[in-house]
C-alpha cells in the first residue's frame, strides 16, 4: 500500500466528517443543474450541459470550507475525475485538501424486475478502476435499487453488488456497495431487514480487504448497527435518498456510527446567481449541520 493509500484508509476509517457526493450522472445533471438556478435552456448539447455541472463542482470543491476537516470524502463522476479544478486535476486537489477521492462507477440501473433495479452490465470496469488508480482514486461506488421487499430481488441485488466488489477490490480500490431502499416505498421497513439479513450472509463469505456501504438511513432507527460494528465493513454511509437535508440529518443523527453521503441534501441552497461569499456561506452553513448528524 503507498503512503498516500495509507493515509486515506486512515482517514475513512477515523475521521469526523462524512463524504460528499458530487456524482450525478448525465440522467441526473439537468434535475441538479435545475436546482442550482440553471435550466434546460442554458444548454444544447450534453458538452455544454456537463460544462455547467463541471463549473459548479469546482467551485464547491475549491471553496475555502470544503476541506477535510468535515468532509472526509468526495464521490466523484468520470468526468469530473477526468478534469481539473484550481488549475489542478480534480483528485489530486482533493486530496490537498484531506478529502479522499472516489469514483461512481457503475452504468446505470436497469428496468425493474422483482421489485429491484440491478445495475447494467459494466464490461469496462476494469479498465475504468486503472485509470481511476492512475488518478489518485481511493475507492468506488456503485448504486442500485431496492422498491420492494422482495427476497428473490434483493438477494439478487446483493450477489450482484459483492461481484462487483470483488473487481474493484483486485485493483487495490475500496468498494462502497449501494443497493439503495426507495425511502417512499410502502415495504420500506421489510425491505431494509431483508437488505441486512442478505448483506450480512454476503459478508460472511467476502474474503478481501474491507468495503465501504452506502445505504438509505433504515426506517427503524439504528437497524444497521451491526454493519457500522462489522469487522469487514470499513464504514456505512447514509445517502439522503430524497429527504430535505434537514429531515435527512434528523435521521441520520438517530443512527450512531453512519455518517453522511448526501447530493441533493447538501446541494440544496446553492444557487448560480449567488456572490462567491454567499456561496461559500450557504455551503459553510450546508457542511456544518451535515457534519453536526454524521458525529452525532
Amino acid at each position: 500500500m503507498t503512503t498516500a493509500n495509507a493515509a486515506m484508509l486512515e482517514k475513512i476509517n477515523s475521521g469526523q466528517g462524512f463524504i460528499a457526493a458530487l456524482d450525478q450522472s448525465g440522467g441526473s445533471t439537468p434535475k441538479a443543474l435545475k436546482g442550482y438556478g440553471i435550466g434546460d435552456d442554458a444548454f444544447s448539447s450534453d458538452e455544454e450541459m456537463f460544462a455547467l455541472i463541471h463549473a459548479m463542482r469546482s467551485r464547491i470543491v475549491t471553496s475555502p470550507c470544503f476541506d477535510g476537516a468535515k468532509v472526509i470524502g468526495a464521490i466523484l463522476f468520470e468526468r469530473t475525475m477526468d478534469g481539473e479544478a484550481g488549475g489542478k486535476p480534480v483528485p489530486e486537489l482533493l486530496w490537498e485538501r484531506g478529502v479522499v477521492p472516489f469514483l461512481k462507477v457503475d452504468k446505470g440501473l436497469e428496468a425493474e424486475a422483482d421489485g429491484v433495479q440491478l445495475m447494467k452490465p459494466n464490461p469496462d470496469l476494469d479498465a475504468l478502476c486503472e485509470r481511476a488508480l492512475a488518478k489518485g482514486i481511493f475507492g468506488t461506488k456503485m448504486r442500485s435499487v431496492v422498491n420492494l421487499a422482495n427476497a428473490a430481488g434483493i438477494k439478487a441485488i446483493v450477489e450482484q453488488q459483492f461481484a462487483e466488489a470483488k473487481r474493484i477490490a483486485a485493483h487495490g480500490l475500496v468498494p462502497i456497495i449501494e443497493p439503495e431502499v426507495n425511502i417512499k416505498s410502502a415495504e420500506r421497513d421489510a425491505a431494509d431487514r431483508l437488505l441486512l439479513k442478505e448483506i450480512t450472509a454476503a459478508l460472511e463469505s467476502w474474503d478481501g480487504a474491507p468495503v465501504m456501504l452506502k445505504l438509505s438511513i433504515p426506517a427503524e432507527a439504528n437497524l444497521f448497527a451491526p454493519l457500522v460494528a462489522h469487522a469487514k465493513v470499513l464504514r456505512v454511509v447514509a445517502l439522503s435518498g430524497g429527504f430535505s437535508r434537514a429531515d435527512a440529518c434528523a435521521e441520520l443523527a438517530r443512527n450512531p456510527g453512519m455518517i453522511a453521503s448526501f447530493s441533493r441534501a447538501l446541494l440544496e441552497d446553492l444557487r448560480a446567481s449567488m456572490s462567491d461569499d454567499e456561496f461559500d456561506a450557504s455551503l459553510r452553513g450546508a457542511i456544518e449541520e451535515i457534519h453536526a448528524a454524521s458525529v452525532a
